[in-house]
C-alpha cells in the first residue's frame, strides 16, 4: 500500500449488467470516489473473454484484447472499449486514485480451432493418479486470434502452450481430467488434491520458455497501454509460486521507479498457514486476500450471539502478517449464487466494515454491491437476490479514518459479545476515537482515551448525545444490540 491509510474499492460484481457502461461508470464516479476516501481502484479483467459481452473477465481468450477488435462476437468487452478503459483510468489517476488491473494467467478459454494430441486421464481428486494410458483427444487449444492478427503480439498458442484440460471435443464432454503427453502438473502449487494446478480451461504451463516470454511481455504492455498502478491476481494457488515471483519482480525492474502494488488470491478458507508457506515462497513481492478473515465475518453473521467476538481475530493474516494482508468483507466470488458463495448476512455488514476501516492493520477493500446495492435473479430460481447498500455508514468510516485513524490502537477483546478499541491519534491528526460493537443485546465498553473531561459523539447516529470522559480519561462507549457506534473526540 502505498497511500497513508489506503483504502481500495472493487469496482464491479458478478452480475453486473452486459451492456458495456461501467467503464463509464466508472469514469463519471472517479471524483465522488476520491471526495469519499477511496485511494485506490480495483477493475475486473480488461480484456476479451471466451463468452464476448456476457464474460465477466475470467474466462480469458485474448489478453492483448481490451475491447478493440471484432472478436467473440463483439468489439468492446462486457465493460466497454478500450477507450473508455483508459478514459476511466486517467480520470481517477486525475483524482489522485492508484488503480490495479485484474490479472488471470492461470488459463485461457475459447480456442479458435481443435488440435489433436495424446493425453491421459487422471483422478480429479488425486492428481498424481492416473486412470488410463495415453490415447488422442481434441481440444479447442490453438488460439489464432483472427480479429486481432498479429497487432501488438504474433504469438499463436497451440496444445503445447498447456499442460492440462477438461474439454475433449471428440466426446463433447467435461467430466475428465486429462494430463497433456510430455506434460507434467506444474509443482510449487497447493497440495489440494494432492496437485491443484489445474482449475479451469486450458490450463498454462508456465514452464515453456516462450509462455514465460509472451506473458512478461504482455505485462510490460499492458502496464504501457492503460498505465496501471498495479495488478490484483488471480488464482494463484494454482499457478507456480516462482513464476509470479519473478513476473513482477521483472515488471518492477522493467518499469523502474515504480512499486507496481500487487496483491493475489490465495483461496484458503480458514487456515492462514498456506498463506504464510505462499507469502515465504514468493519472498512477500505481492500482499494476499485475508480469506480466514472474510470467513470469520460470515461465520459471525450467521451464528448471531452464539459467535464469540473476542475469537473474531483468531487464525486471520491481518493478525499473524498484517502487513501483507488486504481485508475484505465480500467480493464477487463470495456473494450469493457464485462459486465460493460464503455472503455476510446484512446485519453484520457495517460491524465489519469497521473491522476493516478503522483498525490500523491491512489493506481494506470495499465490495461494488455492499457501496452501490445491487438486484439480480436468483440463480435457483424464486426471489431475486439483493444486496443492499451499506454506503452511509462507510462513507463515514472511511471519513473518520481520514481523520481519527491514526497512532497507537489498544484493543478491548474481553466479552464473547460486545467489543472495542481505541485509536489515539498522533501529532498531526490528535483526535481521538472508540470503537464499540455488539453481537448481541445493548452494550457498552469502559475504554481509556486518555483524554481526561473530553466529549466524544457517535458518527453513526445510532446513540444521540454525548459522552464525557472522567478525569483519568476513562469513558463507559455504549452501542444499541447487533449494532457499531463510533465514538469521535469533539
Amino acid at each position: 500500500m502505498s497511500i497513508e491509510n489506503g483504502v481500495m474499492i472493487q469496482f464491479f460484481q458478478w452480475y453486473n449488467p452486459s451492456d458495456g457502461t461501467l467503464w463509464k461508470e466508472l469514469k463519471d464516479e472517479a471524483s465522488k470516489l476520491s471526495s469519499a476516501g477511496i485511494t485506490a481502484v480495483w477493475i475486473p479483467p480488461a480484456y476479451k473473454g471466451s463468452a464476448g459481452v456476457n464474460d465477466v473477465g475470467y474466462g480469458v481468450y485474448d489478453l492483448f484484447d481490451l475491447g478493440e477488435f471484432d472478436q467473440k462476437g463483439t468489439i468492446r468487452t462486457k465493460y466497454g472499449t478500450k477507450k473508455e478503459l483508459t478514459d476511466a483510468i486517467q480520470a481517477l489517476q486525475n483524482e489522485g486514485m492508484e488503480v490495479y488491473g485484474d490479472v488471470v494467467l492461470n488459463h485461457k478459454d475459447g480456442g479458435d480451432e481443435i488440435e489433436r494430441f495424446w493425453a491421459q486421464e487422471v483422478d480429479w481428486d488425486d492428481r498424481n493418479k492416473t486412470l488410463s494410458d495415453w490415447y488422442q483427444i481434441a481440444g479447442y487449444t490453438k488460439f489464432t486470434f483472427p480479429g486481432r492478427g498479429d497487432k501488438y503480439s504474433s504469438m499463436k498458442w497451440h496444445w503445447w502452450c498447456f499442460d492440462s484440460l477438461s474439454y475433449n471435443a471428440i466426446t463433447g464432454n467435461t467430466n475428465k481430467l486429462y494430463r497433456l503427453k510430455d506434460k507434467g502438473f506444474e509443482t510449487e502449487v497447493s497440495y489440494e488434491r494432492s496437485n491443484y494446478d489445474y482449475l479451469l480451461g486450458n490450463d498454462i504451463d508456465t514452464r515453456e520458455s516462450f509462455v514465460i516470454g509472451e506473458l512478461r511481455y504482455w505485462g510490460r504492455w499492458f502496464v504501457d497501454e492503460t498505465n496501471v498502478n498495479g495488478f490484483r491476481i488471480d488464482a494463484v494457488k494454482h499457478v507456480r509460486s516462482s513464476f509470479f515471483k519473478d513476473w513482477i519482480n521483472h515488471l518492477r525492474v522493467h518499469f523502474s521507479g515504480r512499486n507496481l502494488f500487487s496483491f493475489a488470491e490465495y483461496w484458503s478458507w480458514r487456515d492462514t498457514e498456506p498463506l504464510h508457506n505462499y507469502i515465504v515462497q514468493t519472498e512477500g513481492v505481492m500482499s494476499l486476500f485475508d480469506v480466514p478473515l472474510h470467513m470469520k465475518f460470515h461465520d459471525a453473521s450467521r451464528n448471531g450471539s452464539s459467535f464469540d467476538m473476542r475469537t473474531i481475530l483468531d487464525r486471520t493474516l491481518v493478525k499473524e502478517q498484517p502487513a501483507l494482508s488486504v481485508t475484505f468483507v465480500e467480493n464477487h466470488d463470495t456473494q450469493p449464487c457464485q462459486s465460493l458463495e460464503s455472503p455476510v448476512e446484512p446485519w453484520f455488514k457495517p460491524l465489519a466494515y469497521a473491522f476493516i476501516l478503522l483498525r490500523r492493520e491491512g489493506y481494506p477493500c470495499i465490495f461494488y454491491a455492499d457501496y452501490y446495492r445491487v438486484e439480480y435473479p436468483n440463480c435457483r430460481g424464486g426471489y431475486p437476490v439483493i444486496l443492499y447498500s451499506h454506503r452511509f455508514l462507510i462513507d463515514k468510516f472511511l471519513w473518520a479514518r481520514r481523520a481519527y485513524g491514526y497512532g497507537d490502537q489498544h484493543d478491548y477483546f474481553d466479552h464473547p459479545n460486545t467489543i472495542g478499541w481505541t485509536r489515539l491519534g498522533n501529532r498531526e491528526h490528535p483526535g481521538a476515537m472508540a470503537v464499540v460493537m455488539t453481537n448481541g443485546a445493548d452494550g457498552n465498553k469502559w475504554m481509556n482515551m486518555f483524554r481526561p473531561n473530553k466529549a466524544f459523539y457517535d458518527i453513526t447516529e445510532h446513540i444521540p448525545g454525548k459522552i464525557y470522559t472522567n478525569a483519568d480519561g476513562w469513558g463507559n462507549f455504549p452501542c444499541k444490540g447487533g449494532s457499531v457506534s463510533v465514538w469521535l473526540q469533539e
